[in-house]
């Protein structure tokens, strides 16, 4: 409210101030046509000043900042998928009984185009992302996910992630798990009901790692080369991925 009467009083004094000017310049040329007619003509421009700056000018400094947050989130996204990420897309493929139905779709190479990543993505939408509890060793996940805890939490805290709802949502997935685990003490003969209930949170972080990695991947691609190629030779879902050069086509 202060700084609302601030600006008031300020409006204020420069109506005044703006008066007091056009009152001096009528006392010394005594022309008030001269004055209306530029004073008609300054208020015109006005409407012209407001389209270029709150539509146009506002509009393209607007979308550079938008830009630059995405780059920023994107490192980010980078920096989650090199600690923790692609080991946990790795684990969690293992765990599903069904991925050679999608395998294929997720060899991403080279040559892929936008209509491409497009393509796989819609695809991706249809599939049944589910984990056999059979095969889910809670301790070895514990451990997994146990020693970034610290990365996640300080990955929440980043305000620039409330912008990206389905990374924040990734995040909060998989310290869910972080955090099922971590109150469980003991590990052998865990009832099968507790095994699938842990496995049904693995499902949603599972889904949601897939889906962010495919876009994370297409951002790579796009921007930075050098970075995309390292991503292609530590593809978890490529069997036959080596990071040594030698092994891989040329890009």
């Amino acid at each position: 409210m202060e700084k609302l009467s601030k600006q008031i009083w300020l409006g204020i004094a420069l109506i005044f101030l703006s008066a007091l000017t056009y009152y001096i310049h009528y006392l010394i040329f005594h022309d008030a046509h001269h004055i209306f007619i530029y004073m008609v003509g300054d208020i015109a421009f006005v409407f012209i000043e407001v389209l270029m700056v709150s539509l146009i000018i506002h509009k393209m400094l607007e979308e550079r900042e938008k830009k630059n947050r995405l780059e920023k989130l994107n490192m980010i996204i980078g920096v989650f998928f090199s600690e923790i990420g692609t080991n946990l897309l790795a684990y969690f493929s293992e765990l599903d009984p069904n991925l050679d139905a999608v395998r294929k779709d997720l060899i991403v190479t080279s040559n892929w185009t936008d209509t491409e990543f497009l393509k796989v993505s819609r695809q991706l939408k249809t599939y049944s992302y589910r984990v056999d509890p059979a095969k889910l060793n809670p301790e070895e996940l514990r451990c997994l996910i146990g020693e970034k805890r610290d990365f996640l939490l300080s990955m929440m805290e980043n305000p620039n992630l409330m912008e990206h709802e389905t990374f924040t949502e990734l995040l909060r997935s998989v310290f869910h798990i972080a955090e099922e685990l971590k109150f469980r003490t003991m590990f052998n003969d865990l009832p099968e009901e507790d095994l699938g209930h842990i496995a049904g949170d693995i499902d949603r972080a599972y889904e949601l790692l897939v889906r962010e990695w495919v876009a994370y991947m297409k951002h790579l691609k796009a921007n930075f080369p050098y970075f995309f190629s390292l991503a292609m030779r530590t593809n978890p879902f490529d069997q036959n991925a080596s990071v040594v050069i030698g092994n891989i086509c040329a890009i």
